[in-house]
């Protein structure tokens, strides 16, 4: 499974680096590292709603200090499919 994060200015500035810190940490700790591929990605161009992440065709918006809930709510989910 591939989870794309942007790394656009404007996603950059509201704290990408932050959540593929998180993401990267939580797959190592979750022993997911080698189901999910993590990878920046330009503009996704839904730049004023936040960070974008997409996974399968779906966008979502997430906060750095949300995560770690994204993370465990979506993501580990979407991976147990």
């Amino acid at each position: 499974m591939k989870v794309q994060i942007c790394i656009g200015s404007s996603c950059h500035l509201r704290g990408s680096e932050a959540i593929v810190k998180t993401f990267g940490r939580l797959l190592k700790e979750e022993q997911m590292d080698a189901q999910v591929e993590l990878c920046g990605s330009f503009c996704m161009g839904a730049c004023s709603k936040g960070v974008s992440v997409k996974i399968g065709e779906d966008i979502y918006h997430v906060k750095p200090e949300d995560a770690e809930d994204f993370f465990h709510e979506v993501i580990q989910k979407e991976a147990a499919r």
